[in-house]
């Protein structure tokens, strides 16, 4: 058997398991454990389901970020990486978890790796393409909470408004908060009602308002928390703050508006440069792969292209600060 059966029976290996794996860890394995619930309950009438359920009506389960033991406890941990990971996918509102987002992202950099590798032999090509494939559901991920989080912000202000109108009417604030969760559309009512099981259960509100303001990155989040736990200390009429403080929001969201309108010549200028070099090169490649040839074959011509890859991302990152206009 020569080197390129070897080659080519290795790269089915591999990709036979990267794609067996994950649906044996990640949907067979599941499915297994609520079977064997399910034969439990029939085995036992349901009885033994019943009483551990009813001792633990008041107890909640602890969140698992990953069906792999050692990686639930690195992401579960307290460092900057896994609590920005966390709050990324908390954000995002998708039925997803911090350890499924790392395993897809392994599997498809290593996917990228080795198809890159077979099509194109030069291991620069193949870690590039790594890099990028790996940072796909990261970069997807951002994207759908920024879009969750625009659509927070603009709901926000009917929110602040439904609380301040259930004070007016004699109400406590976590009756405006139940209400807000129970009556307004997601995001905004999967926000409230997450801070409204908080202090139900426990917590008390300051910590919850706290959290929530960490939780939701928005300077409209801080300026609810602030006024709510000005008032509960220097005292006031807290309907009328919301009352102003949910003009103020609204008046900042058209800002933003306007703002969006007048730089969207200088948004699209910047994206077009930004993929004009990446595009051009995928272009050259399919079509005449005996330009790059030369520069994967000479050490001078990879030291060129990971020069390129850098200036690239490196002149993203700048038009990127120049079009972004803060508000």
């Amino acid at each position: 058997m020569g080197t390129a059966e070897l080659i080519a029976g290795g790269t089915f290996v591999l990709v036979a398991a990267m794609v067996i794996l994950p649906y044996l860890l990640l949907v067979l394995r599941p499915e297994i454990a609520s079977q064997e619930i399910l034969r439990q309950r029939i085995k036992t009438g349901g009885a033994a389901v019943r009483a551990r359920a009813a001792g633990a009506t008041l107890l909640k389960e602890a969140e698992r970020f990953s069906v792999f033991g050692p990686l639930d406890r690195m992401l579960s941990g307290q460092t900057a990486m896994a609590a920005n990971l966390r709050d990324l996918v908390h954000m995002s509102g998708l039925n997803v978890t911090p350890g499924q987002i790392v395993l897809g992202s392994g599997c498809l950099a290593l996917f990228g790796y080795v198809l890159a590798v077979t099509w194109i032999p030069s291991p620069v090509v193949g870690i590039v393409v790594a890099v990028a494939l790996g940072a796909a559901p990261y970069a997807v991920l951002r994207f759908i909470r920024a879009r969750r989080l625009n659509k927070f912000e603009e709901q926000f202000p009917e929110a602040v408004d439904l609380i301040a109108r259930t004070l007016r009417a004699g109400h406590a604030f976590t009756t405006g908060l139940k209400m807000a969760a129970d009556e307004l559309p997601q995001p905004v009512a999967a926000e409230f009602k997450l801070l409204y099981d908080q202090q139900n259960y426990g917590l008390p509100l300051p910590d919850g308002l706290h959290a929530f303001a960490k939780r939701v990155p928005l300077i409209d989040a801080r300026f609810f928390v602030t006024a709510v736990l000005t008032q509960r200390d220097a005292g006031g009429n807290l309907a009328e703050v919301l009352d102003n403080l949910s003009a103020v929001i609204r008046e900042r969201f058209k800002i933003k508006r306007q703002l969006r309108v007048v730089s969207a010549h200088g948004r699209l200028t910047g994206a077009v440069l930004a993929a004009l070099p990446p595009t051009l090169a995928v272009f050259l490649l399919i079509r005449m792969p005996e330009h790059f040839t030369i520069l994967l074959e000479d050490p001078a011509g990879v030291r060129m292209i990971v020069v390129a890859v850098m200036l690239q991302l490196l002149g993203g990152l700048l038009i990127y600060k120049i079009t972004k206009v803060e508000y």
